[in-house]
């Protein structure tokens, strides 16, 4: 994996912290998640979501290089784009 790639990855989810999103996150063994929810917050290797799940406010946090390796896949609510593709 190329540094920079994962800096341009990181660049484009930090433009999004604040809006809604849908994340898809492969769970092994042909489980998938899919939630909607608000890009919280980024940090040096990981993004976080907070998500409202029965009631409850949950926090997921996923890698840049999740997105890369398209093991979790996130999209705009608003402007319907996949986020961290390059």
């Amino acid at each position: 994996m190329s540094k920079n790639v994962l800096d341009e990855i990181k660049k484009e989810v930090n433009s999004y912290v604040g809006h809604r999103v849908t994340v898809k996150a492969h769970r092994g063994r042909r489980k998938t998640i899919e939630k909607e929810g608000i890009l919280e917050k980024t940090h040096k290797n990981l993004f976080v979501i907070r998500i409202k799940d029965h009631n409850q406010v949950r926090r997921l946090s996923y890698s840049y290089a999740d997105l890369l390796t398209d093991n979790v896949v996130v999209k705009s609510k608003d402007e319907h784009i996949k986020i961290g593709v390059l």
